[in-house]
């Protein structure tokens, strides 16, 4: 190519180098473009979910549906305390939590404030514009939830500058928090951090924040909300009404 430019004539060759020089410039931007942005964040269709049956099994012997099937009935004091033990068992499969002052909560503590709510886990920063634009209409989303009877219960992952900051945004959404030693694990797990942790964490995220992790009542992921992608309209992807991520049924 430079060969055929020294043998144009001299009022072609100013043309012939500025298309050189745009196509190495369009080179570069890709190649860092690439670098910086190896891939988008997942959609939630192309998450996996498991698959888990809707009932529990037929009983062998009487070949009748289980409790939650059959007709209410009022609960007894060993559905009660069995209710109870089921929520703790979920609880404690959750990493330590905190109350919005910093005081630890104990899986007792925490199962009796999940018990009955969906839950679940809030990537954010009080630094994040996308994340305090977000959460108003998060929290409008929650008080509606509560007035018609599905109780929603948030527990913060922070990302952070500092404890004071954590601490003020948790009791402002009046919401438990994952202790800030185990916070970095909870990141990991679900391969969810911002932008600003990426030398951190690395670059091999699925989302950064704002984002929402719904669990089942087993402490499972349920539901992959990408707030930071679709905003509010990911909100309409809770499974507000699935059974299973109802903790203490």
């Amino acid at each position: 190519t430079i060969l055929a430019a020294r043998q144009q004539p001299t009022e072609h060759r100013p043309a012939t180098l500025q298309i050189m020089f745009a196509r190495r410039l369009r080179t570069v931007f890709v190649l860092c473009t690439s670098f910086l942005f190896p891939s988008p964040p997942l959609s939630v269709a192309a998450l996996p979910r498991a698959r888990r049956p809707l009932a529990p099994p037929l009983s062998r012997t009487t070949r009748r549906p289980s409790s939650f099937l059959a007709a209410p009935a009022p609960p007894s004091f060993r559905r009660r305390r069995a209710r109870t033990t089921t929520t703790a068992a979920s609880a404690s499969a959750l990493p330590p939590l905190v109350e919005p002052d910093g005081t630890p909560l104990s899986p007792e503590a925490a199962a009796a404030r999940l018990a009955g709510s969906r839950v679940a886990l809030y990537f954010a920063a009080g630094w994040c514009p996308m994340c305090t634009s977000f959460e108003p209409s998060l929290l409008r989303f929650r008080e509606a939830a509560a007035q018609s009877g599905k109780p929603v219960e948030l527990v913060y992952v922070g990302s952070d500058r500092d404890e004071e900051e954590r601490i003020r945004r948790t009791a402002a959404m009046d919401a438990i928090c994952v202790a800030p030693e185990a916070a970095a694990e909870v990141k990991r797990r679900y391969k969810i951090w911002a932008g600003a942790e990426c030398f951190t964490f690395g670059m091999g995220r699925r989302s950064g924040v704002p984002a929402l992790v719904v669990l089942d009542a087993a402490g499972d992921e349920l539901e992959f909300l990408a707030a930071e992608a679709q905003g509010v309209r990911s909100l309409q992807s809770w499974p507000i009404d699935d059974e299973r991520g109802i903790w203490g049924r």
